[in-house]
């Protein structure tokens, strides 16, 4: 299987809002500490419902992502879901299936929370984006 370089990796995960306040430095530390997968098409990475501990990014191909047997929506290069199961043991909001053959890369909570523990201003930038993402979504929800 075809690697990932570091550099496309630390790319890919600025885009997540949850790590967008991280430097290149801890954004590299982070792509590291991640594992490259490929999976065939008709296979599920998620299941709705069920724990989460992964953080996923697409790099090549796409998934489809749905709720209650519902489609929601396509994701495909560059897409990427379950960063809130880096912080929070809750269970996935929705179930995650190979559309195509996908080649993507995982970050663990276990590896996450090793950083944090490592790195404790990883920690706060992490918390302020979290703050962020919450006031935004109570702002929507009065509007």
């Amino acid at each position: 299987m075809r690697l990932f370089t570091r550099d496309t990796k630390v790319e890919a995960l600025k885009r997540a809002p949850l790590l967008a306040g991280l430097s290149r430095k801890e954004l590299t530390a982070l792509a590291m500490m991640t594992e490259d997968m490929e999976l065939d098409k008709g296979r599920v990475l998620c299941r709705e419902g069920q724990r989460g501990e992964e953080f996923f990014i697409v790099m090549e191909g796409e998934v489809e992502v749905s709720r209650g047997g519902k489609k929601l929506r396509t994701l495909g290069s560059g897409g990427f879901f379950g960063e809130i199961a880096l912080v929070e043991d809750l269970p996935r909001t929705a179930t995650v299936t190979a559309s195509t053959g996908i080649r993507f890369f995982v970050l663990t909570r276990r590896s996450f929370l090793r950083l944090l523990d490592e790195k404790p201003a990883v920690e706060r930038k992490v918390m302020r984006a979290l703050a962020r993402r919450l006031a935004s979504t109570t702002d929507q929800l009065s509007a």
